[in-house]
């Protein structure tokens, strides 16, 4: 039996799904490592997140800063394992939702992407997740059971005005995941991707024409709403069970059936 203290390092934790992952991680009697990027008028609302896991009775630890950057990353990562020295800890979960991206056209306007965009769209919504996961593997963070999650987009497969950037970033992401899953199982990791429905974020608002993909979901949407964050983080919480053992190099839809609908 493992009676370690578990952890969730999560990436992007200070809004959207990775705030609602932590406060439902936080829950469901996990301690939080997150790992945010926000100007200083924003911090508040981090101190006011460490305060709801607080209340749930777990540690937070949390690091303002760029995740993409490797010192970065491995400072988070050198703290992370202090603070699991003692008691001793295990990395149960890594959600990756990090969102920092170019939003422009590949071609035929007056201002299209540039190779230092496009390339950095890649390593910080798709490549900056196998670094991450390299990292704690090295510091030994993670045992058996440990889950790993990262948030893609329908956009990983279908194409978007001004998204082309980060719709490739979302493909990267998606084929990491699944060969992560793959190289992960002989360890007992598993590695999935979610993709939730439209959901009303920072990130969705900074996408030209947001108001009218979320017109469109709502339409779309069999329950006729929105997805929200909470809708995320509790099947996160789910698939942390260790029943879920056997699940892993997946898409997983978590959008009330929104992207079957014609």
């Amino acid at each position: 039996m493992n009676n370690k203290q578990p952890w969730a390092l999560i990436l992007g934790a200070s809004s959207g799904f990775g705030e609602a992952t932590a406060l439902e991680l936080a829950r469901a009697g996990m301690n939080i490592f997150g790992v945010h990027m926000d100007r200083r008028d924003k911090l508040q609302r981090v101190e006011e997140l460490q305060e709801k896991i607080h209340q749930y009775g777990r540690e937070s630890h949390f690091v303002n800063g760029n995740a993409a950057l490797d010192d970065h990353r491995k400072e988070c990562v050198a703290e992370l394992t202090r603070r699991m020295a003692e008691p001793p800890g295990t990395l149960r979960v890594l959600m990756h939702s990090l969102a920092f991206g170019s939003l422009k056209p590949l071609v035929g306007a007056e201002e299209v992407v540039s190779r230092h965009q496009l390339e950095l769209t890649a390593d910080v919504m798709g490549n900056s997740l196998v670094y991450w996961v390299q990292e704690c593997l090295w510091a030994g963070l993670f045992d058996r059971g440990a889950r790993i999650f990262a948030m893609t987009s329908i956009g990983g497969v279908r194409a978007v005005p001004q998204y082309g950037p980060v719709s490739a970033a979302k493909a990267t992401l998606e084929a990491h995941i699944r060969q992560l899953a793959v190289e992960l199982a002989p360890a007992g990791i598993t590695a999935n991707a979610i993709l939730a429905g439209v959901t009303d974020t920072n990130a969705l608002r900074q996408i030209p024409g947001y108001e009218k993909i979320m017109e469109t979901a709502r339409l779309r949407n069999p329950s006729r709403r929105l997805t929200q964050p909470e809708d995320v983080a509790r099947s996160i919480a789910v698939l942390c069970h260790p029943a879920t053992y056997w699940l892993t190099g997946n898409i997983l839809h978590v959008d009330g059936g929104e992207n079957i609908v014609g």
